[in-house]
Order: structure tokens, then sequence, then C-alpha cells
């Protein structure tokens, strides 16, 4: 007597690559970054040449440090308008310390970061406390920090430029943390692709790896719901504006140190990039999705197509083309892979 295989219920069986792949949020830049990174291989030679490499890894490092802290805050459910703009405020307020008042560059730089960090709170803070969208808040520390810059540097300098931070104290150890070159087959690489690295790993560990990762993901979808079941969603979001700060700290240190003189309006209008590249590596307008090293990828896509242009001798408006086809696209791509993740997960 024969007995039928008892049926087996297709809820425990395990999902197949595919489906695997699908729950993964950067998926959709790794295969854009694949397609990019082909087409101008082909298109143009100095592309693939070592100098060509350094040069657009270098253009997605800084872009990547700012991606990477702004796709987790948006992973949290909110937006950081302010980014941009405080990358130039650390970089002055570490300048105007270090020249114009003689600080030990290593001060001005904690000073900086103070500051920076006191910024990330007080965005966090009035997000949660009065309830209006981060949009909105940060949207008027932008303003803010745009019309100090501007001031404060006319105050101080009579212009909008402060220089001279090679000759500061301090300024040589300062510098090869944050500004030095390390050669690969006789090519410089600037240090802050390790930074971007660096904070890509740490970043993606404590998504993935920690309660506070958890945390994040929960506030994101339902700050109501992750509050319900013992999530600290204040502490987490201030926790989540602080870092988009220290991001921007980092970026402000890495300009300041390598340039040696910063502008009062610079940074403003990258903020929107950072938001573009975190999109772009898989991260949702709505919250609760996305990836530390999507955001990374995503600005790896910025610096191949900006640098891949300007090698290929074309106009550099087709960059701002370019931008928008990938937003747009990445906007579909990722909604279509979180529905389906959405289904695998049942």
């Amino acid at each position: 007597m024969t007995t039928a295989p008892a049926a087996t219920d297709e809820r425990l069986g395990s999902p197949g690559l595919l489906d695997r792949l699908v729950l993964r949020p950067e998926i959709g830049s790794l295969l854009g970054a694949l397609l990019v990174f082909a087409f101008f291989s082909v298109v143009t030679e100095r592309f693939l040449s070592t100098g060509g490499v350094a040069t657009w890894l270098d253009d997605a490092s800084t872009l990547g440090i700012m991606a990477v802290a702004v796709a987790l805050l948006m992973v949290g459910g909110e937006f950081d308008l302010s980014a941009g703009v405080l990358t130039a405020s650390t970089a002055l307020v570490t300048a105007i310390l270090a020249t114009r008042l003689g600080w030990n560059v290593w001060l001005a730089l904690l000073a900086s970061l103070a500051f920076a960090l006191a910024v990330g709170v007080l965005n966090g803070w009035l997000v949660m406390r009065t309830g209006l969208p981060s949009f909105i808040v940060t949207l008027g520390t932008f303003l803010a920090l745009q019309g100090l810059n501007l001031g404060v540097t006319r105050l101080v300098t009579g212009t909008v430029q402060v220089s001279g931070m090679r000759s500061a104290e301090g300024y040589a150890s300062a510098g090869f943390l944050f500004a030095s070159t390390f050669t690969i087959g006789g090519t410089a690489f600037y240090v802050s692709i390790l930074w971007w690295v660096l904070v890509t790993v740490v970043a993606s560990v404590v998504l993935l790896r920690t309660r506070f990762g958890n945390w994040t993901f929960a506030v994101g979808g339902s700050a109501p719901a992750a509050r319900a079941v013992g999530v600290p969603v204040f502490r987490t979001k201030v926790a989540l504006f602080a870092t988009t700060a220290f991001a921007a700290w980092l970026v402000g240190s890495i300009n300041i140190l390598r340039f040696t003189s910063v502008q009062a309006n610079q940074g403003i209008g990258l903020e929107f990039q950072y938001i573009i590249a975190a999109v772009i590596g898989g991260c949702l307008l709505t919250g609760g999705f996305g990836s530390a090293v999507g955001a990374a990828v995503g600005a790896l896509i910025f610096g191949m197509a900006r640098q891949g242009i300007v090698y290929a001798n074309w106009n550099s408006d087709w960059f701002q083309l370019f931008l928008g086809v990938m937003l747009l696209a990445a906007v579909l791509v990722n909604n279509a892979l979180r529905r389906r993740a959405e289904r695998v997960r049942r």
C-alpha cells in the first residue's frame, strides 16, 4: 500500500533567488550602476583609466557620505533640507576660528562638530515637539543657516570667503586625516574615498544588525505603532537628525582642509542631490524602507555619470536630464520592488 506524499504548505518553502534579491532595497541601484559603468566604459576610454577611476570615486565620496546619512533619516521617515548648507556652515566655523581667532585646527574642528550636532538636535527636537513636517522645519533651518553664513562671513572678513587654513596651527595633522591622498598604481586617491567606505559600512551594520536599526525602520514605517511597542520614537528621530548633522560636519571638514578656503554660499542645492542619491539607492519617500549601501551606490552613479559626461565631451546640461530620468526611474522601480517584497514576506 502506497501513501500519497503529504502536501507541503507553500508558506514553509524558502523563497527563490529572485525573491531574495527583491527583498534588498539596493538591488535596483546596483543594476543601474552596472549599466552606467558599462555605458561610459564604451563611450570614453578615459573613464576606465586609473586617473579616471580616481576622479569619479572622489566625486562620489563626499556626496556618498551625506547620501548614506540622509538615507538613514529617510528610512526613519524624515527629510533634512539643511544638510547641504550645513556642510558650508561647519567649514566656516572651523575656518573662522582657526584663521581669525588663532585656534588650533583640532579645537576648531571640535567646536564646529558641537555646532553641527546642536543644529541636528534642534531640527529633530522641533520636528518632534511641534509635529510639523521635517520638510518645513529643515527648510527654515536651511534659510537661517544660509543667512547666518553670509552675514557672519561678511562681518568677520568683509567678503563672502574665508581662506588661510594652511597656515593655521594643527593643519598638517588634521589635513592628513581628512584631506590626504594614498597612491595606487602611481595614481593619487583622496582619503575621502576611505571615509565614504567607512561611513557606509558603519551605517549598514547599525541599520541591519543593531536595535537602533530596528527602531529606525519601525519609526519610519509607523511612528504610532512603533511607540505602542516601546520604541523610543523621540530619541530615535533626534539621533537620526544628529547623524545627518555629523555627516555634514565630516564633509565640511574634508572640504575646508582640502581646499583651505570656503565660500559662504557653498553647499546650497546639494541637499536635493543627497535625497536623489538616497532614492536611487532604494529609499522610499514614505519611510520605512531603504539601504545605506544603496545610497552609497546611488552616489557612485552620480560620480560616474558626472565625470563620464565630462570625459565624453558632452555638454554638462545633459547631467540634469540624467538626474531627472534616474529619479523618476528609481521611484518607479523602488515602489515595484517594495510591493513584490511585501508579497514575498507574506
